[in-house]
């Protein structure tokens, strides 16, 4: 009965990391697999995004977003763009959590 409670722990474990949304920047528009702008406005962004603790915190492309340094341990790897119209998605950050998410889900595609 132990055993299997551990394997029951250990395997929805691994799920929660699996579905984390684990983002690495980058400094080369060539190393990234989606470019980002940061708008000033709220009502500018396709995306709203709330930067997580800890990886257990973060969601599945819902934007909560969990940075790591590590390219080959990420998820997706973005690059943040000077200018808006070289992005191909335009994001907000938010300092509430229940605020994170898409606002323009056509655009979603580009992070799952």
């Amino acid at each position: 009965m132990k055993k299997a409670f551990l394997l029951i722990v250990v395997i929805f474990a691994f799920a929660i990391s699996a579905s984390a949304q684990k983002i690495c920047p980058v400094n080369s528009e060539s190393k990234a697999d989606v470019k980002l702008y940061v708008v000033n406005y709220e009502n500018q962004a396709d995306l709203w995004i709330y930067n997580v603790n800890y990886e257990n915190q973060s969601g599945s492309n819902d934007g909560k977003w969990y940075f790591v340094c590590d390219e080959n341990g990420a998820q997706k790897k973005v690059f943040f763009t000077d200018y808006e119209n070289q992005a191909q998605i335009k994001v907000y950050f938010v300092d509430n959590e229940s605020l994170a998410g898409w606002k323009n889900e056509s655009k979603s595609y580009l992070l799952k």
